[in-house]
């Protein structure tokens, strides 16, 4: 059967920006699939979805009429209960070939098959197959029942029965148009009480006709585009902008004599899309003097509540110019420009006015009120986990200390003062939560109180921490830039981490309201990626005693939420399975050295040697699983007890390398480390085929154990290598 293309849309009032592009993908995705499950679509039948401001469409490829009818076998009932002796009918027979739309007429063509142990009775008939309309009736009914609306609208529609009222309906916005077209033939299937014709509408204000007709549905984006000045594609809209952006910001470069960008932000840049049906990028511009005001504050301030894109120079500074994304291409573009510049002003000076307030009082002046601010119902106040904050920092300094990183033993002064500064920056790194310009815009917690302690003439080091205590606050965001930071960052995400877990707030499946998935992953990365030689489980016994009887211990369930967080990361990171099973098998240690073992683990399954070795110390774990349960085992060889040529010769073996091999992990140099063992390939096989590890005087048995107990150590220092095996 031939095939023609489909194009279906629903015409609405504006739809939600932030949903739109989602919206219109599931909408061509389910009626594509819909007319696959009904046979209407050919299986390399392919769907572009088309979205804007006002609309939802799908254009569908290789769309059939009416599809295939198909052979169908309806199992009716044993032969012994729907045929008498005779091979008449039984009423049971009869009864169930009405129910299935059949008569006795249909008895001489029933087939026999067997059916288990018994003979049964089938009906062999051939379903016709659905007609384009009532296919598309069903997956236009589905599609919309369907869509991921964030919130559902009802309004009325006037009633088409005789006597007049109103009908409910349901859906994300008011639809005012339905079309539906195979071909060039209308398929009048109906949905939120309308009836599809061919009949859509272009831009409001820049449409060359209103109506649009369409002819065919192989016309509708070059139509809409022609005679109605839309884009109906939002990807191809998208484009559109962006590269609008990227010439614009050239052309202000020019007029001011230095190279500008717009801001790179995927968010907007998706929302602007869905805000324009034709888009025109004007450049705009603001008074200079308001660039003393923060850049942070006016560039969130345009962006968030204008959808303006701020200029960048080069050196990553705001300019005084931005661009805007209109909806209609005005001749002169003056009123357009002006327009946008006169709302932004006011705005600008929001943002200038809550910082020139927030400077009148200190950080330190602001402590007291953080006492007034509930933090949580079971955590206290915001000022009580500061305090809490503080504590953690300090423990952690004291591991630092310990650990004699990031100064020798002789820097103890360093010490002191890395502790100082952090105390300090904890004490003031919430204060600016009661700023006018936080309360504004929380998005720029930690930022104001950064600029705030500059102002102040804090000491850099605390200016920095303050600001970047947060981070990293999203995936691939910057890790925070000092020791001081780095710190209190741990400090303030422990905090949360434990506090939460230990009053049993856990995050679900879908729902982490507290964020707890970024936290862990935060401290998994400022671990990793800084190596501080700081180790999880201490970490968690540092911080529990800052909540004193608030909270139960929560060491336990939060170090196997790091582990899942961390195996889950490496997964991301592209490395396999196995290699993340066998590194994250040992407890977990430094995450400064994951990265290393990783990169020793995928070396040395690389070598020949791997499967060999990985397969026998799998059967090394089962055996000395087994005897252990018995009693414990010492990693502990007698040579006199050694008879056999193949134990001797892996005991030799193990003398030979292991302290080489050791050496190496002391140092380290993990991927050196496991390809020294791999030389124990030849006597670990040779034992297991030559020795008899269970041997009946129990002197010898404990010693082979021994002996196996030490080789099992040496291999599996930088990973369980038994994850590798197959």
């Amino acid at each position: 059967m031939t095939t023609q293309n489909l194009l279906v849309e629903l015409f609405t009032e504006e739809l939600p920006p932030k949903a739109l592009q989602k919206l219109g993908e599931a909408f061509a995705g389910r009626l594509l699939e819909q007319l696959r499950a009904q046979g209407l679509a050919a299986e390399g039948a392919q769907a572009t979805p088309y979205a804007t401001p006002r609309r939802l469409a799908a254009h569908i490829t290789q769309v059939k009429a009416r599809a295939d009818d198909q052979p169908r076998r309806i199992k009716l009932m044993p032969v012994s209960v729907g045929l008498t002796a005779d091979g008449q009918p039984t009423p049971a027979l009869l009864k169930k070939l009405h129910a299935v739309g059949a008569d006795a007429a249909a008895v001489p063509r029933l087939q026999r098959a067997p059916d288990g142990k018994a003979e049964a009775l089938f009906l062999d008939s051939v379903a016709p197959g659905a007609s384009l309309q009532a296919g598309l009736q069903a997956a236009l009914h589905e599609a919309i029942a369907k869509l991921p609306i964030p919130k559902v609208m009802t309004y009325q529609l006037q009633s088409g029965t005789p006597l007049p009222g109103w009908d409910s309906v349901q859906f994300v916005r008011p639809a005012h148009g339905l079309l539906a077209l195979h071909g060039a033939d209308v398929v009048p299937v109906t949905a939120l009480g309308l009836t599809a014709g061919r009949l859509t509408h272009g831009h409001r204000f820049e449409a060359q006709a209103d109506p649009i007709e369409i002819a065919h549905a192989d016309d509708y984006a070059r139509a809409l585009r022609e005679q109605g000045a839309v884009i109906a594609s939002f990807a191809e809209r998208r484009a559109d902008i962006a590269a609008q952006l990227q010439a614009a910001a050239a052309q202000a470069g020019q007029q001011l004599g230095e190279e500008l960008n717009p801001i790179q932000d995927e968010a907007l840049l998706d929302e602007v899309t869905a805000l324009v049906e034709r888009p025109k990028v004007l450049i705009c511009q603001f008074e200079q003097e308001f660039l003393q005001v923060p850049q942070e504050c006016l560039i969130l301030t345009m962006k968030a509540n204008q959808k303006y894109f701020p200029l960048l120079d080069g050196a990553g500074r705001l300019a005084n110019r931005f661009l805007v994304v209109s909806n209609i291409s005005p001749q002169d573009a003056g009123a357009v420009i002006g327009g946008n510049e006169r709302v932004v002003r006011p705005r600008l000076a929001d943002a200038r006015f809550f910082f020139e307030q927030d400077l009148k009082k200190t950080l330190e002046s602001r402590v007291p009120g953080l006492a007034k601010v509930v933090y949580h119902n079971k955590l206290g106040t915001q000022g009580e986990r500061s305090e809490r904050v503080r504590q953690i920092a300090h423990a952690i300094v004291n591991q630092l200390r310990q650990a004699q990183y990031p100064y020798t033993p002789e820097d103890k002064s360093a010490f002191d003062a890395l502790d100082s500064k952090v105390q300090q920056a904890a004490r003031l790194a919430k204060c600016d939560l009661l700023t006018d310009m936080v309360g504004e815009f929380p998005e720029l917690q930690g930022v104001m109180g950064g600029y705030y302690a500059r102002h102040e003439g804090l000491r850099d080091g605390v200016a920095i921490a303050i600001e970047d205590h947060y981070k990293p606050r999203f995936a691939g965001d910057a890790l925070p830039r000092n020791h001081t930071g780095c710190v209190l960052a741990l400090a303030d995400k422990l905090e949360t981490l434990v506090g939460l877990f230990g009053i049993g707030s856990l995050p679900t499946g879908d729902r982490d309201p507290f964020a707890l998935r970024r936290h862990a992953l935060g401290v998994l990365r400022i671990l990793g990626e800084k190596r501080l030689p700081l180790e999880l489980p201490a970490l968690i016994a540092a911080a529990v005693p800052a909540f004193g009887s608030l909270i139960q211990d929560p060491a336990q369930p939060l170090l196997a939420f790091f582990g899942d967080r961390l195996a889950v990361s490496l997964r991301e990171q592209g490395y396999s399975a196995q290699e993340v099973d066998a590194v994250l098998a040992l407890p977990l240690g430094r995450l400064g050295d994951v990265a290393a073992r990783l990169a020793a683990v995928r070396a040395f399954a690389a070598l020949p040697e791997a499967a060999a070795l990985a397969a026998a110390n799998k059967r090394i774990g089962n055996i000395l699983k087994k005897a252990e349960a018995e009693g414990p085992v010492d990693a502990h060889v007698n040579e006199a007890l050694l008879q056999e040529d193949a134990e001797k010769f892996l005991y030799a073996a193990m003398q030979a390398t292991a302290p080489a091999a050791s050496a190496q992990f002391e140092a380290g140099d993990y991927t050196a480390s496991l390809q020294t063992l791999a030389a124990l390939r030849a006597p670990v096989d040779a034992f297991f085929d030559d020795v008899m590890v269970n041997a009946e005087q129990p002197d010898l048995r404990l010693n082979r154990l021994g002996l196996l107990k030490m080789l099992h150590q040496a291999m599996n220092r930088v990973a369980d290598l038994a994850r590798l095996a197959a």
